[in-house]
């Protein structure tokens, strides 16, 4: 069996103003040899693909695009924005435009959109109307004669180039296009003698051509506007003088300059200076944040009082606005149920209408002598109404804007099958210490049972040094606050839901729970009541022990987050069961959720957590939140996983969604704004549908025309966009 060697292949496509465009180039290169695994993101505009080059080149890949109209170069180059050129040069392409006739030579830098009316869609715009007012100033001004041939000239220059982008759509094996249907609907009403209603509706199929790409781009605004907030330059310290530089040129271990009201280049650490930091841009929350030397700062964030010099930690390519970005555009493939259902009715839908049409047709003047003309008009305007495009595109413009509002306010969703199972929440579960809680515990309480307290805390710091738990990193730093050092250790490892050990003078030791001290049998009863004591004041207690020998006990407290109680209140008023899920006691556990208002399960091994998750995926759709980390598998078994954490790899990388802001609220406001692109999103089908379902009605029973069935496939769509765009103003804070 000969082996096939496959390459996956990124290119940008340009001129894909509503999900049909992207539906074409999908369709165009699936058919190619060689070629599997075609996704095609309208939003990010990108193609990508598996290829076998020895079946297709690369080259033809980007020739069957550039056939269909749109532009498109390998990813990190631009894509040319070409138009289309009408026959005899009428509206030439010599501005960049999102759609039609290809050119291999993109431009070396990115320029702005132009208008709408220098790109080749605006000119067919301005050309189609001053042909049709031209054509009603003959109208008025000769004999009816001449003035249908005017009509007939600027439809045939009008409907040229759409049958153009209609033929090579055939040609790849996709017939049901709105292109075909056009220039069928055009041709025909010429046949027929209705050349001025064929001319005002190749002028109003143009006008909302150019009100789909306006809508688009105004979707794609949030995405851009979140790369643009990495600045373009850095100010470079070199042996203490700073040269400019680019600041994608900047490499992991340089030092930057970054001075007061100036934006942070990339992400990095302090290691001079003391400021206060606007991390709105990252995380969307407005207070400015205090950095010291060791603190970790963003690219994009914004420097508000001091000059900082910066340690570069990350290249540009991997910033967390970067990934922010990069996680927003893959968002765009993981496809909501939604929108799997509607592409599959979609194309079911063209063919029946145009099956409708011909039947309207034909079937009256058959059956009924009526006359052809009438029912023949009645049909060519039914075939402008089965063009699925404001269906189609009711639910990724829906997505895409709650994607862009829910990144500027430190909340990502991967995807919209994470919004609508999001939006479907009925219970959320929270892990404690991270989560609920600040994740900064401190030991209030070291009880010395065979040592001195000095000696407890050396051993648990021995055994703990290198672990990032929080718990861990109390212990390491109250022993560097008293100025003791941890003993030497070696072979340490983390005990799941237990604790920690390590090697120690040669001998095992352990700090771990209660519980687990129990079991190892060197908690007598006095230490236990001991035990019992702080936890019933709310702390976490951990003992430190060898083997048969207690050496002491240690209490900590972590306090609940600022916000959790009155997040656990909003959750509520949306009608959702919340519970803490957790590995500490249960005196501790009950401590805090009375404080929070929440149930509470408690003792919990990391297979418990999976396993209460799972029973309670059995009576509703379950939200488990926690840090990222160490509930990975219980963060899986939910039917969403957020991750909470500002801007870290894991919270932007791990789970289903994560909240940058370290903000418990935060939760509620991801279910509001999941449960508003739902509602979005049933708007958008009802408004599709429902302008198509009334002009097939009125369209047989003669009510309504061409140029209104035009309207009624445009004019769908661009307010289903329009709806969309609304969510770019959501606010998942605000409670309604």
């Amino acid at each position: 069996m000969k082996m096939t060697d496959t390459t996956s292949c990124e290119w940008t496509v340009t001129g894909m103003d509503c999900a049909s465009c992207a539906g074409k180039v999908r369709g165009a290169v699936e058919r190619l040899p060689g070629v599997s695994h075609v996704d095609v993101a309208l939003m990010a505009e990108r193609l990508r693909l598996t290829l076998d080059e020895t079946q297709t080149p690369r080259g033809g890949v980007e020739a069957a695009v550039q056939k269909l109209g749109f532009g498109i170069a390998p990813k990190g180059q631009v894509a040319p924005r070409k138009g289309f050129v009408l026959p005899g040069g009428a509206f030439p392409a010599q501005t960049p435009d999102a759609d039609h006739a290809p050119d291999t030579t993109p431009p070396p830098v990115k320029t702005p959109d132009p208008a709408w009316h220098q790109t080749a869609k605006g000119r067919l715009v301005i050309g189609t109307g001053l042909l049709l007012v031209a054509a009603w100033a003959v109208k008025l001004l000769a004999s009816p004669g001449i003035a249908q041939g005017a009509f007939v000239i600027a439809t045939l220059i009008g409907i040229a180039p759409i049958a153009r982008r209609a033929v090579n759509a055939a040609r790849a094996r996709m017939p049901f296009t709105i292109e075909m249907l056009m220039t069928i609907a055009a041709t025909g009403a010429l046949i027929i003698g209705a050349a001025e209603e064929a001319a005002l509706v190749v002028f109003l199929f143009a006008v909302g051509e150019v009100l789909e790409g306006v809508a688009a781009n105004k979707a794609r605004d949030g995405i851009r506007a979140l790369a643009q907030l990495v600045p373009k330059t850095a100010l470079l310290d070199i042996s203490g003088r700073t040269q400019e530089v680019p600041a994608d040129s900047l490499t992991i271990g340089q030092t930057v300059l970054v001075r007061p009201g100036d934006r942070v280049p990339a992400d990095g650490e302090v290691i001079a200076g003391v400021s206060g930091v606007d991390e709105s841009p990252v995380t969307g929350e407005s207070v400015p944040h205090l950095k010291e030397p060791g603190d970790p700062v963003y690219a994009g964030s914004i420097n508000t009082e001091a000059a900082l010099r910066v340690r570069v930690t990350k290249a540009a390519e991997d910033n967390t606005i970067a990934r922010i970005v990069r996680l927003v555009e893959e968002a765009e493939s993981a496809r909501a149920p939604t929108e799997r259902f509607i592409d599959r009715f979609s194309r079911i839908y063209m063919p029946a209408v145009v099956g409708v049409a011909l039947l309207v047709a034909i079937v009256p003047p058959l059956a009924a002598a009526q006359p052809w003309d009438t029912w023949v008009y009645r049909a060519l305007a039914l075939l402008l109404i089965g063009c699925p495009c404001a269906l189609v595109i009711s639910v990724p413009a829906s997505i895409a804007s709650a994607h862009s509002a829910g990144a500027r306010h430190g909340i990502l969703m991967k995807g919209g099958a994470v919004i609508e199972a999001a939006a479907r929440t009925t219970h959320v579960a929270f892990d404690k210490t991270g989560t609920l809680t600040v994740g900064r515990p401190r030991i209030t309480d070291i009880v010395p049972v065979n040592g001195t307290e000095a000696e407890v805390l050396a051993l648990a710091a021995g055994i703990e040094a290198g672990a990032s738990h929080p718990l861990a990193q109390a212990i390491l730093a109250r022993a560097a606050a008293d100025g003791i050092a941890p003993l030497p250790a070696t072979a340490a490892r983390a005990l799941p839901g237990k604790g920690a050990e390590a090697m120690v003078d040669d001998a095992l030791a352990w700090v771990g729970s209660p519980r687990f001290a129990t079991a190892s049998g060197v908690l007598d009863d006095t230490a236990q009541r001991r035990a019992t004591t702080l936890e019933e004041d709310g702390k976490t207690v951990v003992a430190v022990f060898r083997k048969d020998q207690l050496i002491g006990l240690m209490a900590l407290r972590d306090e609940p987050r600022p916000d959790a109680a009155d997040a656990v209140r909003q959750l509520k008023s949306l009608d959702i069961k919340a519970v803490m899920l957790t590995g500490d006691n249960a005196r501790t556990a009950a401590a805090i959720s009375s404080t929070l208002g929440l149930d509470h399960r408690a003792d919990l091994m990391p297979e418990d957590k999976v396993a209460a998750i799972r029973k309670m995926t059995d009576r509703g759709r379950v939200m488990m939140v926690g840090d990222g980390i160490n509930d990975a598998p219980a963060l899986a078994a939910a039917h969403v996983g957020v991750a909470m954490g500002s801007g870290t790899d894991v919270a932007l990388e791990t789970a289903d969604a994560a909240m940058l802001r370290n903000r418990v609220s935060d939760v509620a406001g991801t279910i509001r704004l999941a449960r508003a692109t739902m509602a979005n999103i049933r708007q958008n089908v009802t408004i599709a549908l429902g302008l198509k379902g009334v002009f097939l009605i009125t369209t047989i029973l003669g009510l309504t025309g061409l140029w209104l069935a035009i309207l009624a496939d445009t004019g769908a769509t661009v307010l289903v966009t329009l709806n969309a765009l609304r969510l770019l103003t959501f606010d998942p804070d605000k409670q309604t």
